[in-house]
C-alpha cells in the first residue's frame, strides 16, 4: 500500500486545494501534504521494506489485458525519494513568494507530483502512459498561467514536443501489446516479447525519442531553455529537478530490458549525440549573462553525461546514473532556489548588472558557492561520486570510440568549472551594483531549504554507499542482459 498512498496523497490532497481560497491555508496545507509524503516514502525504504507493501495490483481495464499495477524497486524508491524531498524544499523556499489564485497554483504543483509519482511506480504499460501524460497537463497549466510575458508561445512549444514524444511512445506501446503472447500491457509479458532486430530498432526510436525529449537530450532539448526561463521558478524546480528523470527512467524500466539488442547496437551513436550535445550546451553556457538560462543549458550538459553513462551498458556507467539522477536533482534546485531570491530581490537575472553580492548576503554566498561547486562535481560532494563512476564507466566502455568519448566528455568537465566559477565571480564578488546596493541576506526559509540541500550533498559525497546499495539490484540486472549480448554462449 505504500506504493498507492504515495500516488494517493498528493492527488487528493491537490484536489482538495482547489477549494482552500485563503492563502495562507493552502500554502501550509500544500506544505503539509508534501512531508506527509516525504514521510510515507522514508516509511517505505526504512520500515515496510516487504514487497506485499511496496506493491499494489487490482484489475482495472481486464478486456485489454491491462491493471493497475505499482511496484517500488531500486531505482523508483529512490526517484520517489528525490519526488517527496523536492516538494517540502520548494514549498519551504517559496514560502513568502505570493501567486495570484494561489489555491490553483498549489493544487496543480501537487497533481503535478501525483502524476510523476505514477510514471516511478507503474508497472503496467497503459498505466504508465496514463501518469506520463498526466504529469504533463497540471505543467501546461503551471506554465500558462503563472508564467512569463512569452509563457503561451513558450508553453505551446513545450506541450507540442512532449505531445509528439508521447504519440510516439504510445504507438510503441501498441506495437509491443499486439506482439505480447497474452495480450497484456503487464510490464512481465512486455519483457517477453520476441522481436526480430528491425523490429527492436523501430520500437527503439519510438520510445527512445519520447524519453529523449522529456530529459531532453540534444538535439531534441530546443523546448527546454524557453520553458525553463519562462515558467515561474517554482515549477522549474520541479521540471528541472524531478521530472526530466521520468526519461532517463523511462530507458532504465521501459526501453533497455524490452529492446536489449536494439539498445546496444544504437549505444555508440546515441552516446555520441549525448557527448555533442554536452559540449554545445557547456559551450552555450560559458556565453551566457541570463542567469536561468545558464543553469537550463547547465542541467542539459549534466542530463548529457546521465545518457552517455547508460549506454555505457556497464556496471560503473549505470551505478553512476543511478546515484547521479539523485544528486542532480538535489543541485538544480539549489541552484534554482539561490536564483529565484537573486531574481526577486535584485530585479534582475543578469550577471552583468549583479556583484557583489557577498558583502550584502553573506549567507547566500556561503550556500552558493557550496552548491555550485556540487554541480561541477567537486571531490567530497554528491554528484562526484556519480560523474566519477560514469566516466570511470565511459572509460571502461566496450566501444572502440571509448577514449575519445572520455576525452569530450571530460572537456564538459572544464567547461562547467568555466562557466559556474565565472557566474560565482561576477554574482558574489566584486564591486556592488546599483542592483545589489540595497539588497539584504537570505530569510530563515530560505537558510533552512538551502541548508537541508547542503547536509544532502555532503552526507551524499561522503557516504553514498547506501544509494549504491538501494539500486545494485536493478544495476545488475541490466547489466547482465548486456553482459549476455556482448559475450554469448555457444552452443
Amino acid at each position: 500500500m505504500i506504493s498507492l498512498l504515495l500516488i494517493l496523497l498528493p492527488l487528493l490532497t491537490g484536489v482538495a486545494a482547489f477549494f482552500i481560497k485563503n492563502e495562507k491555508q493552502v500554502r501550509s496545507w500544500a506544505l503539509f501534504a508534501s512531508i506527509l509524503t516525504l514521510v510515507v516514502s522514508i516509511l517505505g525504504l526504512l520500515v515496510y521494506k516487504d514487497e506485499k507493501y511496496l506493491s499494489y495490483h487490482c484489475e482495472w481495464l481486464p478486456t485489454l489485458g491491462a491493471s493497475f499495477s505499482l511496484q517500488m524497486d531500486g531505482v523508483s524508491q529512490l526517484l520517489c525519494l528525490l519526488n517527496t524531498i523536492a516538494y517540502p524544499l520548494v514549498f519551504i523556499a517559496g514560502w513568502k513568494t505570493t501567486y495570484k489564485n494561489a489555491k490553483n497554483f498549489f493544487a496543480w504543483m501537487l497533481l503535478a507530483q501525483a502524476g510523476i509519482m505514477g510514471v516511478f511506480l507503474a508497472t503496467d504499460a497503459l498505466v504508465f502512459y496514463f501518469f506520463w501524460e498526466l504529469a504533463l497537463i497540471p505543467m501546461y497549466f503551471l506554465c500558462s498561467q503563472w508564467g512569463g510575458e512569452k509563457r503561451i508561445a513558450v508553453t505551446f512549444k513545450f506541450f507540442i514536443y512532449t505531445f509528439i514524444g508521447s504519440l510516439l511512445m504510445l504507438i510503441g506501446i501498441l506495437y509491443l501489446y499486439g506482439k505480447t503472447p497474452d495480450h497484456s500491457f503487464s510490464i512481465a509479458s512486455f519483457y517477453k516479447v520476441s522481436l526480430s532486430g528491425s523490429q527492436q530498432s523501430l520500437v527503439f526510436w519510438l520510445m527512445f525519442v519520447a524519453f529523449a525529449i522529456k530529459m531532453p537530450v540534444f538535439p531534441l532539448h530546443t523546448w527546454q531553455p524557453d520553458t525553463y526561463e519562462q515558467a515561474p521558478t517554482t515549477t522549474t524546480m520541479i521540471l528541472s529537478g524531478v521530472m526530466v528523470k521520468m526519461g532517463v527512467f523511462g530507458l532504465i524500466r521501459w526501453l533497455f530490458p524490452i529492446v536489449t539488442g536494439a539498445s546496444f547496437m544504437w549505444g555508440d551513436f546515441i552516446s555520441l549525440v549525448a557527448i555533442i550535445g554536452m559540449v554545445y550546451a557547456s559551450l552555450i553556457a560559458l556565453r551566457q549573462d541570463d542567469l536561468k538560462r545558464l543553469v537550463a543549458y547547465s542541467s542539459i550538459a549534466h542530463i548529457g553525461l546521465l545518457c552517455a553513462g547508460m549506454f555505457t551498458q556497464n556496471t560503473s556507467g549505470m551505478q553512476g546514473v543511478m546515484i547521479q539522477m539523485f544528486s542532480h536533482g538535489i543541485n538544480i534546485i539549489g541552484l534554482w532556489i539561490v536564483v529565484d531570491w537573486i531574481e526577486r530581490n535584485t530585479g534582475t537575472r543578469k550577471m552583468s548588472e549583479l556583484g557583489g553580492l557577498a558583502q550584502k548576503a553573506p549567507a547566500l554566498t556561503i550556500f552558493l558557492v557550496i552548491i555550485a561547486l556540487a554541480n561541477i562535481a567537486l571531490p567530497l560532494t554528491n554528484a562526484f561520486v556519480g560523474e566519477f563512476l560514469i566516466f570511470n564507466g565511459i572509460l571502461g566502455s566496450f566501444t572502440q570510440y571509448y577514449m575519445w568519448y572520455t576525452v569530450l566528455a571530460g572537456l564538459c568537465i572544464i567547461l562547467g568549472a568555466a562557466y559556474t566559477l565565472r557566474m560565482i565571480r561576477m554574482v558574489a564578488y566584486g564591486e556592488l551594483k546599483e542592483r545589489t546596493a540595497n539588497t539584504v541576506d537570505i530569510s530563515f526559509n530560505e537558510k533552512l531549504a538551502l541548508g537541508i540541500i547542503v547536509v544532502l550533498i555532503l552526507v551524499a559525497g561522503i557516504y553514498p554507499q547506501p544509494f549504491l546499495d538501494l539500486t545494485s539490484g536493478v544495476t545488475d540486472s541490466l547489466v547482465n542482459k548486456f553482459e549476455i549480448l556482448r559475450y554469448p554462449v555457444s552452443k
